[in-house]
Formats: C-alpha cells, structure tokens, sequence
C-alpha cells in the first residue's frame, strides 16, 4: 500500500508539472517577451516554474481583478488582453491611472512595499489571461540554487522606476489648468516618445476622458474644435 501512495504521488507530479509545462509552451514568447524577464535565457525561463508558484485566471471584459482595500499578495503578468488601474472615489467617479497591456506587470510596488490596503482597483478593458506569481518565491533563494532571482529583482526595480517616470509625466498633464491643455499636453508627449503626428493611443473616448480626469463631452467638444479624431473601437484607437 505504501508503495502504491509513493505511485500515486509521483504520477500526480508527473502530471501537474506536464501541465504546467503545456502552460509555459503557450505563453513562453509573451514571457520572454516581458520586462520582467528580460535577459533570462530560455532554458532558465522554462525551469523556473519549478520554484516559482504560478496560477493562471480568465477574467472576462469589465470585471475586477482586484477592488480597492483587498489585500494583493502576488504579482500579475497580463498574458493577453489589457486591463485598467483605476482609482475610485466615494461616489463611483473613476480616474484611470495607467493602462497595461500583454507582457505587462501589475502590483509590485505595494506587494514589495507590504501594504495590505490598497488604493486602488484593477478592472479589464477586455477579456483577459493573467498569470498571477508569488513574490517571496521571486525574491528568495530557492532549493533548486536558481541564478535567476537576482535578475528579476533588478528588472523589477527597472520596471518600478519606470513606472515613476510615468506617473511623473502624467502628474504634468493633470496639472494643466483646462481640459484643452491636458489633451494637448498627453497628445503632444506620444508624438515625441512616437516621433510622428499620428499615433495609437490605449484608450477609447471615456477611458482617455478618466485618464485625463476631464468631462467626456468637453473633451470631445475640445477634439472637435482642434480637427483631432479619435475612433472609437474596443481596440487601441490611431489618431492623425
């Protein structure tokens, strides 16, 4: 009997880690496509869901990944689709903090920093695949001696700088006095990080309007006056 428990065991881990196998073939080029495992070899790619604890969720168009003031323990890789960091007040109005799309990595700064209220809500702008990973697994030294850890650490500082730098840049748009200044002042700083006057932005009309913190009719009276078209798809919209 005892011979047949180690069986079944074996058989068990056998399987789970072909599964979790199949998972990482689906996904390995958006993964190492990520800047969070940028200059990881394949190889160490692959075995490092060995010691990582990884889960995989289906989140469909408009549902929360995460409210407001519910502890978040993990970080989350988007696999596919793009999802919303909002911020929400009292009486429901939303401001968009930042858009993320696939590759992108979602709540390190308050899983690092070990803040369990968290201000704010992640919501998907369209059905989404999220690979939610353990963080003291990604920072801690493993039994498998993985030479990986210290690279994500510092491609995960990078990514939290970054981050700063972005939310430097939109403070500046916020900070201008009239909702046309802000529209120019976002539509004037991705043609210079584009180089060119037309351009796709990740937002339809009422997500730029959240993002800049404006009335979607004034925003859109102010893109009527300026010959500024913005279409409306579900899909990132060009502007010329």
């Amino acid at each position: 009997r005892g011979l047949g428990d180690v069986y079944k065991r074996q058989i068990l881990y056998t399987l789970f880690f072909q599964q979790r196998s199949s998972f990482m073939q689906k996904y390995l080029d958006i993964l190492k496509n990520s800047a969070l495992f940028s200059g990881i070899d394949t190889k160490d790619l692959i075995n490092m869901f060995k010691c990582l604890l990884m889960n995989i969720k289906t989140y469909e168009k408009n549902s929360y990944i995460l409210k407001a003031s519910e502890p978040l323990v993990e970080v989350g890789i988007i696999l596919k689709g793009r999802v919303n960091i909002i911020k929400e007040d009292y009486w429901g109005n939303r401001t968009i903090l930042t858009t993320l799309s696939t590759g992108d990595l979602f709540g390190e700064s308050f899983v690092c920093t070990n803040i369990n209220n968290n201000c704010f809500s992640i919501v998907t702008a369209e059905k989404a695949e999220i690979m939610f990973l353990n963080y003291q697994k990604i920072t801690s030294p493993c039994q498998f001696a993985c030479n990986f850890h210290s690279k994500i650490i510092q491609n995960m500082l990078l990514l939290i700088a970054k981050k700063n730098i972005q939310l430097t840049t939109k403070i500046d748009h916020l900070s201008k006095k009239t909702t046309r200044e802000k529209i120019l002042s976002y539509l004037s700083s991705e043609a210079l990080k584009n180089n060119n006057n037309s351009f796709t932005i990740p937002f339809n009309r009422q997500e730029l309007a959240d993002f800049l913190s404006v009335e979607r009719s004034a925003m859109s009276a102010e893109l009527s006056l300026s010959l500024i078209h913005i279409s409306e798809p579900t899909r990132p919209e060009p502007i010329s």
